[in-house]
């Protein structure tokens, strides 16, 4: 059934703006949507808004089908494994027709009563938006200090709450970003804030009780490239600040037991090493790229962990990414990416000592899957918490015993009416376009035949070194049971086979990125999974700066793009030094006012390099008050798109009015919104 309006779709005025840099000259006709403050911009993202509800309105009975279809399969009224710390067991609950959690906590056992520490729900009421970023239990186990968000600016209000008493305390922290820990005496808070840019640059002192107005301010970041954020390290003895950009980090450490303490540098910036600190016992240990690409582990004394007293404890292995360390009193472990895929390593340490006894690696059942490590905020424990899914397997929780090496199922995710054993798991590999080898994940019904009838959707993301993990969603399961191929393509600038992909997927290496999504595009074709008439393609953030890419590159390949909250409008934004957080992605993009890297950014961005041909299908969404990929960008690409687009594809904006970067808040609200982007790649193919 194709797409069919009644409503003429909205044509955006033009007016012309003149762009130029390098001798490079361009005219944007749609600058003017960048003011949010004209009237006329939001008339224009509410007709865009109607159009798509009117193309999609003979499709409202399958959107509401499919969203019950994924309500269904989820357990509504349901719990999450346990978890415990300081004498309580703390969990979170869901309850059927809520849209958010109840965070929750026992004494002593799960039989004992169960104290609500915060319902979620009671904070939405009266919001279209709701997003807690942080929730933080003192040390103590008496306070409870929770950070949120009412309209998906990732601006946080912080409040503390009496848990004897349970009565909200005087303490109201204003304009927080992500990060907020505890000093060891439960009476001190540290938080960060952000600057303009909306880039978090400093990191404050907040004593209980005292205004925020009298808060100390102990770092500033005056580097723009350079993100300011806080954790607690595992042994919960240090503070940690981190200082990140895209390349290059330092970090500091403020002693917990001694809040009012001066902080301590640990290594001082260099440009290029990055690294990222632990603590255990008189050690810093310290996961580096110092003369290791693909990272290796260092520890330091606490005493003296400046870097001339660095010494190795796990050397680098080319080709193995050491992406995260986690450490607990008895074992260090290591998450690291080789081959495609995520592997988990397990360190036995001396006593006393940052010395290796015994290792081993992790073994799972599956040839690509997901895992990571959850929560697991006791130090002195032998049990590692570990959640692991695959595209066709549910999550898991695991205890898994570091010493004997069993797995104790803590929890499985129940999907009603759902038999794993229908589906298949497969790992392809492809050619890239200059010869190297790339993995490709994807799940598919056992009995696809390989003729080329199935649709399939293809995923990617492929930026700033964030591997794309085979994880389970049980709304693809709408997709699948209509007999969908669900793929990821692992391109370069994530970092899959190690840290030199990543590397050749960034700055003027970007355009890697794209041919080797082409190519995963290109081998599920050839291998009979898929033809381009029933193939649909996704990315939402950078990955929708892929989908505008790859669309320009290859129009005919594809039968309908989703490209969510995307990052098309490259070029304008990078040039916009005071647009929220231009500055750090430099080390990802390149700056413009470099002639090679304006050269490189211009041959790619989307929205420059949209052309007079036919186009398939295309959505694009956006949130009104993203502050990482403004709602202008995809409002600018859609209008323009419709302006050039030689034939009568669709072309839809649809911009939630009252969220973010990440969209609905609640989980039906969520739900519906999914529901409505499956239904337009089922219609993109056919199916409806």
């Amino acid at each position: 059934m194709p797409f069919a309006s009644q409503m003429t779709p909205p044509w955006a005025l033009r007016r012309p703006t003149r762009l130029a840099a390098h001798g490079d000259v361009r005219i944007d006709d749609y600058y003017w949507m960048r003011d949010r403050n004209n009237p006329e911009v939001i008339d224009y993202l509410v007709a865009e808004n109607d159009y798509a509800a009117d193309i999609m309105r003979e499709t409202a009975p399958l959107q509401e089908a499919i969203f019950q279809e994924m309500r269904q399969r989820i357990r509504e009224t349901d719990s999450t494994a346990p978890v415990a710390d300081g004498g309580f067991w703390y969990y979170q609950r869901t309850v059927a027709g809520l849209n958010y959690p109840i965070y929750c906590r026992r004494r002593g056992s799960m039989d004992a009563p169960e104290e609500i520490l915060l319902d979620v729900n009671e904070l939405a009421a009266g919001h279209a938006f709701c997003e807690v970023g942080e929730f933080s239990i003192s040390p103590d186990h008496a306070l409870l200090a929770y950070a949120y968000d009412v309209d998906g600016a990732e601006l946080f209000t912080v409040a503390v709450k009496d848990l004897n008493t349970g009565a909200l305390r005087t303490d109201r922290i204003q304009g927080v970003y992500y990060g907020l820990e505890w000093s060891n005496d439960s009476r001190t808070l540290f938080y960060t804030t952000v600057d303009a840019a909306h880039r978090p640059d400093a990191v404050w002192r907040h004593d209980l009780s005292a205004a925020q107005a009298e808060d100390t301010r102990l770092l500033h970041e005056t580097d723009e490239r350079f993100f300011v954020m806080l954790y607690k390290t595992r042994s919960k003895r240090f503070i940690v600040v981190h200082l990140r950009s895209n390349m290059t980090t330092e970090v500091h450490v403020i002693d917990a037991d001694a809040p009012d303490a001066a902080l301590r540098l640990i290594a001082p910036r260099r440009q290029g090493h990055e690294y990222q600190l632990d603590h255990r016992g008189e050690w810093f240990f310290i996961r580096t790229n110092d003369h290791a690409e693909d990272f290796r582990v260092m520890v330091a004394p606490v005493a003296a962990p400046e870097p001339a007293t660095w010494e190795v404890l796990l050397p680098e292995q080319s080709g193995l990414l050491i992406d995260r360390i986690e450490l607990f009193r008895h074992h260090l472990v290591v998450l690291a990416w080789t081959s495609g895929r995520k592997q988990v390593r397990v360190v036995r340490l001396a006593p006393d000592a940052p010395e290796i006894t015994d290792e081993h690696w992790i073994e799972f059942p599956e040839e690509t899957y997901a895992v990571h490590v959850e929560h697991n905020p006791v130090f002195d424990t032998l049990s590692l918490r570990l959640h692991y899914s695959s595209l066709k397997t549910p999550p898991i929780v695991y205890a898994y015993d570091m010493e004997s090496r069993q797995f104790d199922l803590l929890k499985q995710e129940e999907i009603a009416n759902y038999n794993p054993d229908d589906y298949v798991t497969r790992r392809l590999w492809t050619t890239t376009p200059d010869g190297l080898q790339m993995p490709i994940s994807l799940v598919c019904p056992k009995d696809a035949v390989l003729d080329g009838s199935h649709p399939c959707l293809l995923y990617s993301y492929g930026s700033y070194g964030a591997s794309s993990e085979s994880s389970f969603r049980a709304n693809r399961l709408s997709l699948l049971e209509r007999g969908f191929v669900f793929a990821i393509a692992h391109i370069r600038g994530g970092s899959e086979l190690g840290r030199a992909w990543y590397h050749d997927g960034k700055l003027l290496n970007k355009q890697h990125t794209f041919t080797d999504f082409i190519a995963a595009a290109e081998q599920l074709i050839a291998d009979g999974y898929t033809r381009p008439d029933r193939l649909v393609i996704m990315g939402r953030s950078a990955g929708g700066l892929l989908m505008g890419a790859v669309v320009n590159l290859r129009p005919e390949l594809f039968a309908g793009v989703l490209a969510g909250v995307p990052f098309v409008d490259v070029l304008t934004t990078m040039m916009d030094p005071s647009i929220p957080l231009t500055v750090i992605e430099y080390e990802e993009w390149g700056n413009p006012a470099d002639a090679d890297a304006y050269a490189a950014m211009r041959a790619y961005s989307p929205y420059d390099n949209l052309a007079a041909v036919a186009y398939p299908p295309i959505l694009a969404t956006a949130g009104l008050h993203d502050p990482r990929v403004s709602y202008w960008e995809p409002a600018k690409y859609v209008a323009k798109l419709r302006q050039l687009k030689q034939n009568d594809n669709v072309v839809l904006l649809k911009t939630n009015m009252a969220a973010g970067h990440g969209g609905a808040s609640g989980r039906y609200d969520y739900l519906r919104e999914t529901a409505f982007e499956y239904v337009f790649f089922l219609k993109a193919v056919g199916l409806t």
